[in-house]
């Protein structure tokens, strides 16, 4: 005879016994204490929370022949043969298996009968959203109005699909995941009684693993007992579920705080020999990630951990910019959904991990300050306002006769072309650098007529280096790098270079350290400069006597 598993001998038997749902029970228990029982509730939560299990303790209550305080008692006959599984009055059906409209009309049939030993029929519907839509259409009369002995108890994973008019015919409970102190309570109790020798640490990692399950818990409990230890270790669990040791998940995301990609690959690669399953090695590098946001946002109260990991985590979280890690978390977030078996189910660890590896500058979130997104509007030009009694004239009017005059007597010169680009500026030496910074003013003039904007996010940039016919512009902003890095804008910025230089270049983008307000308030005071110092605003201010009042 096949062993009855853990989870369902150690049943919860009466609502005191249901941990983590007291909003639930206690509700149910001051119902059954008034008298007052509904026709029909619906329970709805997350698997292995205790919705089922309510159910026939709910069932027991309003049955039990010598019910204690709302409570059933256990040892009548009717709480016996429920207990044992042999209760007629007590029908359980599963409508994953039964979703059609014939099993509801048969249903509907047999409903009318009057219980055979109980006081009430007891109908529990498991899975409830899995009925189709004419199962349900079939069901709203019989739920609105049944008989005076049948409550139905409705349970689901997934509220959201059952219909409206369901709904409202129903008393709603929701379950919700059972916190870890009453999981590692119950695996305690069981653990004793049953005479099972556990570590600590491993039962609060059965517990964690369980993610709030108490059937989860109960099962790998069951599976762990049956792997034959003397006493279950924090080494039994790892290998019966695949995860990786706590100081491999640290020096893999060591590697990511050193930007050190060769060496986090490598631990990934030795994890996943050793028999790690990818998914679950993504989820321990991810739970450690978090860990690492809570310490960095004064959460560290919130882990448990040894002292040793939340040193070693404080430690680790100091060395990496919160913008970082915020991204980093997000992209093994990403991994996590994106793991699955075959082949290569390794690959969205790996490349979250690189590509991690590979912001080594954190990325400061983009303000949309006025001078900062220039791009949403053209540049207008320089303003200028005039001192002169006489007012400047617009194109349409004619110029007038004296200042006309006047000008013919004391011709401006005219204005300077700029200085040709010089024939030896190479490209891969620190001159064509310097080179690219000084004449960056003409670079932006080349690129204006192909696009205002490109020439507007240009602005926040400089030149970093130039290597094998490569250019890297640095820019103080993770916004305006990623839209340059576009192909659009990317190939605007290479004709204009290309044709400036006179040999063919390519664009890269990168972020730029130091001090980044610094940099582009020096860059945004030497544009001003070149722009006050070309010929037409000089002539304006030292002939007109014309007054500079912005600069755009």
């Amino acid at each position: 005879m096949a062993t009855q598993a853990l989870y369902r001998r150690w049943r919860s038997q009466t609502f005191a016994e249901i941990l983590g749902q007291d909003h639930v029970t206690a509700t149910l228990l001051n119902a059954l204490r008034a008298g007052r029982i509904a026709h029909a509730y619906l329970f709805s939560g997350p698997r292995g929370t205790g919705k089922t299990t309510t159910a026939r303790v709910l069932a027991k209550a309003v049955n039990c022949l010598d019910p204690q305080d709302g409570e059933p008692c256990n040892r009548c006959t009717i709480c016996r043969s429920i207990n044992e599984g042999r209760a007629l009055d007590l029908i359980e059906i599963d409508a994953a298996s039964n979703r059609g409209i014939d099993e509801i009309r048969d249903l509907r049939e047999k409903i009318a009968f009057s219980p055979t030993e109980c006081r009430y029929k007891v109908y529990v519907v498991d899975e409830v959203h899995m009925l189709t839509n004419e199962a349900f259409n079939a069901l709203l009369k019989t739920l609105e109005e049944p008989p005076p002995h049948a409550i139905f108890v409705l349970a689901t994973t997934a509220p959201h699909k059952i219909p409206d008019t369901v709904l409202s015919r129903c008393q709603r409970f929701d379950f919700r995941r059972v916190a870890l102190p009453y999981l590692l309570r119950k695996l305690e109790l069981i653990c004793e009684q049953e005479g099972v020798r556990i570590a600590p640490a491993a039962l609060e990692a059965i517990a964690r693993h369980a993610s709030g399950s108490f059937r989860d818990a109960e099962s790998l409990l069951d599976q762990l007992i049956s792997f034959g230890a003397e006493e279950i270790t924090r080494q039994d669990v790892r290998r019966v579920l695949g995860s990786a040791p706590e100081e491999m998940v640290a020096g893999i995301v060591g590697a990511v705080v050193d930007s050190d990609a060769s060496a986090g690959l490598r631990l990934i690669n030795e994890a996943l020999d050793g028999g790690v399953e990818p998914r679950q090695l993504t989820h321990e590098v991810l739970e450690y990630l978090r860990a690492m946001l809570l310490l960095k946002n004064g959460g560290g109260d919130l882990l448990n951990v040894t002292a040793e990991m939340l040193q070693q985590m404080t430690n680790q979280a100091q060395c990496l910019p919160l913008s970082r890690l915020l991204r980093t978390v997000k992209l093994f977030n990403e991994a996590v959904n994106q793991v699955k078996t075959g082949l290569h189910s390794q690959l969205p660890l790996e490349l979250a991990l690189v590509e991690a590896t590979l912001d080594v500058v954190p990325a400061v979130p983009h303000e949309p300050q006025a001078e900062q997104t220039p791009a949403t509007r053209p540049q207008p030009p320089t303003k200028v306002v005039s001192q002169n009694p006489e007012p400047m004239r617009s194109e349409s009017e004619p110029p007038a006769p004296r200042r006309a005059e006047k000008a013919e007597q004391t011709p401006a010169p005219p204005a300077p072309d700029p200085p040709e680009p010089q024939a030896t500026a190479s490209v891969g030496g620190e001159a064509s650098v310097q080179w690219l910074k000084d004449n960056w003013s003409r670079v932006l003039g080349a690129i204006r007529p192909r696009s205002r904007a490109v020439e507007a996010l240009l602005k926040s940039c400089e030149p970093a280096a130039i290597t094998d016919r490569v250019v890297t512009l640095g820019f103080y902003y993770e916004f305006h790098k990623e839209r340059i890095s576009e192909e659009k804008s990317r190939t605007v910025v290479e004709q204009a270079l290309s044709e400036l230089v006179g040999r063919p270049l390519r664009v890269k983008c990168a972020l730029i350290g130091g001090d980044r307000k610094e940099k582009e308030e020096l860059s945004e005071a030497k544009r001003r400069s070149e722009l006050l110092n070309t010929p037409l605003v000089k002539e304006a201010r030292e002939k007109y006597g014309g007054r500079v009042v912005d600069v755009h």
